[in-house]
């Protein structure tokens, strides 16, 4: 677990400002959402904070330390992707050669005990059958893909886990049996998680706390339960009171 932090973060690419003086705390092992439209910087933000994109002005801090000058490999962070990032030619799993979930090991070096070691684990927690091991990702459904993606980011524990719109390519079941697959895991590892998603029920129902963004600044930081009876602006009203929800958030 990590605790993060963000100061005074600005990113921009040409005219357009995707990140706006941005600061954010994150405490250890909390479930943190970022959520707001398309567009808004939430991704941008995610890419910040592993190290693919560096900010024009301002510092990321992960427990305690200005990671700013750190490549992604060195953070500590393990991010999923929206489109899922799966290698294309490479099986799920395969224990003598690179496959999708054993590459961040083999890559390292870990010898082959240690890797039979921990696929099993991520495995199980993750859900992946063995008979998906033999397929490619073409071969797998939209939801068998997540878990994968999912299942690689868990190979190496993560000081800070990102996910990126996880669940946007799935459909409305699969889409709740990931979600509830995630948030399970969540309470496994216990790893600080940062989560960023325009689908604001599926926010509430996953968040600690969360964090409303709009033109790549925060609009509001709260429980779920917080933001929906108070929020902060006539856009987080807007945005919150767009959504039929089916409960009031606690």
């Amino acid at each position: 677990m990590a605790k993060l932090e963000l100061r005074n973060i600005t990113k921009r690419f040409g005219k357009v400002l995707a990140l706006d003086d941005l600061s954010l705390t994150v405490a250890r092992g909390e479930f943190f959402i970022v959520v707001g439209p398309n567009g808004s910087g939430k991704t941008t933000l995610l890419r910040v904070i592993a190290g693919l994109v560096p900010p024009d002005s301002g510092e990321v801090y992960i427990d305690g330390e200005e990671v700013n000058d750190l490549p992604p490999a060195q953070r500590g962070v393990r991010m999923v992707f929206q489109g899922y990032a799966l290698f294309p030619h490479l099986k799920v799993y395969d224990e003598q050669r690179f496959s999708n979930l054993n590459f961040p090991l083999k890559i390292r070096k870990f010898l082959r005990e240690e890797i039979v070691k921990v696929i099993s684990t991520v495995t199980g927690r993750v859900g992946i059958e063995r008979d998906l091991y033999p397929r490619k990702p073409d071969q797998l459904s939209a939801g068998q893909k997540q878990k994968v993606a999912v299942g690689r980011a868990l190979t190496l524990v993560p000081k800070l886990f990102v996910l990126d719109e996880p669940l946007s390519n799935l459909d409305p079941l699969s889409r709740v049996k990931v979600r509830e697959e995630i948030r399970r895991i969540h309470g496994e590892i216990k790893a600080t998680t940062l989560y960023v998603t325009h689908n604001l029920p599926e926010a509430i129902a996953l968040a600690d706390r969360m964090a409303v963004l709009d033109h790549g600044a925060i609009q509001q930081i709260g429980t779920p339960g917080e933001v929906y009876e108070r929020p902060a602006n006539e856009f987080v009203r807007l945005f919150i009171h767009s959504y039929d929800l089916p409960v009031r958030p606690i």
